[in-house]
């Protein structure tokens, strides 16, 4: 499907991200939510929209990445939100025609695949069942490495809480001088055992990716003997089948990251806290320690348990969404199938092939 007419605005983002560490993912992000945002609201909240969440998107992309902004990106940045704007009525237009498109190519596949219905039906049934079977270990590894973290992670913030109650029990002078230690190491515990869950945490996401290749290949050798005059119009069927399952994916990816940083978030405060609280008078310390330190433990506990509890089921959920995209390209190509409802799906895996094609071609330019 062609998308010509949005070629300029998508060549801007391009420009202005390769003067940056500014990836396409992030800018097809930035594009596709202004778009569907759009498709999704009324026209009176348009103007609202285009004034305020595209630019607010756009700003905080550029202040992350952008630290040598000179004069010419910066001028680039301006032009975007009017060239967003006519990109959605654009992606409008070609929604509507791609929508038919795909409507065509099923029901000519559907057509083709008709005499084989039911062979088709039982080797993508046969498919689902082999998925499962290969999702299965990656959701039991992930909740496995969920608990095994969350696990290790209490045991290793646990010490500092009794550390701290035992000093406070002693009678020592200077005891703002000797807690403040633990106030410190509470704070990089936190951190590093973080950091070391999302290192082991995203990359079963990765694995993933990998997985889904293997099955849609497996997948397209299948349906080929059944396909053979309409194989270009299979291949796009389960193109976009793929595209949204690494989709997926990608969102299983960077919601362990984010959780993992709530995580975070959370238990930073503690320390911060105990920081706080040793910068009082030494006279009221001792008193204002103690239910603090008391009860330091188990909310730690208590953040790092929530924090297993909604994590640990991610595999399952998202092994159950793959397996119900296949099975509804199942029913896609079967004889009663209804009306094409994911288009969408397509017109935005041509928007972020695009802009991820303009990235690269500029950067190449470049070196």
């Amino acid at each position: 499907m062609s998308l010509k007419a949005v070629t300029l605005a998508l060549a801007l983002l391009a420009i202005t991200g390769a003067h940056a560490d500014v990836s396409a993912q992030q800018v097809a992000d930035v594009v596709w939510n202004y778009f569907t945002q759009l498709t999704g609201n009324a026209k009176e909240t348009m103007e609202q929209i285009q004034q305020s969440e595209i630019s607010k998107q756009l700003n905080t992309l550029f202040q992350d990445n952008l630290q040598n902004v000179n004069s010419y990106a910066g001028d680039v940045q301006k032009k975007l939100v009017p060239f967003a704007t006519e990109l959605h009525a654009k992606l409008s237009q070609d929604s509507e025609k791609l929508k038919e498109q795909i409507r065509q190519e099923l029901e000519d596949l559907r057509l083709k695949l008709s005499p084989y219905a039911d062979q088709v039906q039982q080797q993508i049934s046969k498919n689902i069942q082999e998925l499962q079977l290969k999702l299965s270990p990656y959701a039991e590894e992930l909740r496995g490495q969920v608990n095994q973290n969350a696990d290790l992670l209490r045991q290793q913030l646990a010490p500092y809480a009794q550390e701290l109650r035992d000093k406070l029990q002693e009678n020592v002078d200077g005891l703002q001088a000797a807690l403040a230690p633990y106030a410190e190491q509470l704070q990089q515990q936190i951190d590093k055992n973080v950091a070391d869950m999302k290192e082991k945490l995203v990359p079963l996401a990765d694995e993933l990716q990998v997985k889904i290749d293997q099955n849609m290949e497996e997948l397209r050798k299948q349906l080929a003997p059944y396909a053979q005059d309409v194989q270009d119009k299979l291949n796009r069927q389960l193109e976009g089948l793929s595209f949204q399952m690494k989709k997926g994916a990608n969102e299983l990816r960077a919601k362990l990251s984010e959780s993992a940083e709530e995580l975070r978030l959370k238990l930073n405060p503690y320390a911060e806290e105990l920081k706080e609280k040793l910068r009082t008078d030494a006279e009221g310390l001792r008193q204002s320690l103690g239910p603090y330190v008391e009860g330091l433990s188990g909310q730690m506990e208590q953040k790092i348990e929530e924090f297993r509890q909604t994590v640990g089921p991610y595999g399952e959920a998202f092994n159950k969404q793959l397996v119900q995209k296949v099975e509804e390209m199942r029913q896609k190509l079967g004889p009663y199938a209804g009306e094409v409802e994911d288009h969408l799906s397509f017109l935005e895996k041509d928007v972020r092939d695009m802009v991820a094609s303009f990235l690269s071609t500029i950067k190449q330019i470049e070196n």
